[in-house]
């Protein structure tokens, strides 16, 4: 994404969506996907084709609430305007919470990212409850929330997550993406009512990261695995030897935090694209 001249200008939004609406955000010429979505509506407004540049590329059936988008639009756009028409359209399966002009004309909704913030919601009930049906993972044994929050302790710091994420693809002539990830947060949460919320925050996650993890801790509350054996799968290395990847319709992502303009850390830009969907 750059500004093709001085007549456009960077607009920062956040959007929130359902994602078992998508296919993903990744555009995809074949299915719907939010990137497509958002694509054909901003080129309607504004009458000239715009690409958009996701924080987070989410896989099909992941939710999100804070996903950061960046875009070149006409700089004498009305952005309260364009959040109106693109909920009108697109509402209410995808909504632009906030449009704003971004902080510098070199905005990158991506690579300025510091970090990212998603949440997965479990129903532990006997029960499921059809109005949570499509946001939540529903697990009907009961979970030992004690010994799952003992087993997440491991994974705050920065590790080799590559047995929890999807064997990434090797390029011909270039080296394996790395799969080196600074974990910031990772905390349970009791709700209530058989609600319970798992808060994970990484400089980057690679693919299939946060559910898999998740799919890994959920075995432990399950007395399936021990809660101290999460060291040695990381040490591991090998995806064969995690749990289980966790349905996507638990996940969402939440936030995305950026470093405020002009301090250490703006405008990154790193060598490798190492955000994978999540």
């Amino acid at each position: 994404m750059r500004a093709m001249d001085s007549a456009l200008r960077r607009v920062r939004l956040v959007v929130a969506y359902d994602g078992g609406a998508y296919h993903g955000f990744a555009r995809n010429p074949i299915v719907p996907t939010v990137a497509n979505t958002l694509e054909r509506v901003l080129t309607l407004i504004c009458r000239l084709p715009v690409e958009v540049v996701g924080a987070g590329r989410t896989d099909a059936g992941v939710h999100a609430w804070g996903q950061v988008v960046s875009a070149d639009v006409p700089a004498d756009l009305d952005l309260v305007e364009v959040q109106r028409r693109i909920n009108k359209m697109c509402g209410p399966t995808l909504v632009v919470r906030t449009a704003e002009w971004a902080p510098t004309a070199d905005f990158h909704a991506r690579f300025d990212a510091t970090w990212r913030h998603y949440r997965y919601t479990i129903l532990n009930s006997p029960t499921p409850n059809p109005f949570l049906a499509t946001t939540t993972w529903h697990v009907r044994q009961s979970l030992d929330l004690r010994l799952m929050e003992l087993a997440t302790d491991p994974f705050v710091g920065e590790h080799d997550f590559a047995s929890f994420c999807r064997k990434p693809r090797v390029e011909d002539g270039r080296k394996p993406r790395s799969t080196v990830r600074r974990l910031l947060i990772a905390e349970w949460s009791d709700l209530g009512d058989g609600l319970l919320r798992f808060d994970i925050r990484a400089n980057a996650f690679c693919h299939q990261q946060v559910r898999a993890i998740t799919g890994t801790l959920v075995e432990v509350g399950l007395g399936k695995r021990k809660a101290g054996e999460m060291a040695a799968l990381l040490r591991a290395r090998d995806r064969r030897t995690a749990g289980q990847v966790a349905p996507a319709s638990g996940l969402c992502l939440w936030e995305v935090g950026y470093p405020e303009p002009g301090t250490p850390g703006h405008r990154r830009r790193p060598k490798a694209d190492n955000e994978g969907p999540a």
